[in-house]
């Protein structure tokens, strides 16, 4: 990533009884997950959000949502199918 000039990026683990991303990075139990990278000194540092937090970045400083109202409106837009679904859509 550092190669590409990504100065932030953001993994987003909402898919719980998917079960994508592992206990140390989205808790355990399982939540969902808002992970944002940023690029200090040649290298990412983490930060991690959820439920109520309200997401810090950087890149958008005048976002002021929580973890949980940027997934109430992602839904509205976002289907989501269990993995063995989307093989076959793929």
């Amino acid at each position: 990533m550092k190669k590409l000039g990504f100065g932030e990026y953001w993994i987003i683990d909402y898919i719980d009884y998917l079960a994508l991303g592992g206990t140390p990075y989205i808790g355990n139990p399982k939540q969902p997950t808002i992970s944002i990278y940023n690029l200090i000194n040649g290298e990412y540092q983490v930060r991690q959000f959820r439920e109520n937090e309200t997401i810090v970045s950087p890149t958008f400083p005048e976002l002021t949502l929580t973890v949980t109202k940027f997934f109430k409106l992602v839904c509205k837009y976002v289907t989501v199918m269990p993995s063995d679904q989307n093989q076959d859509k793929i």
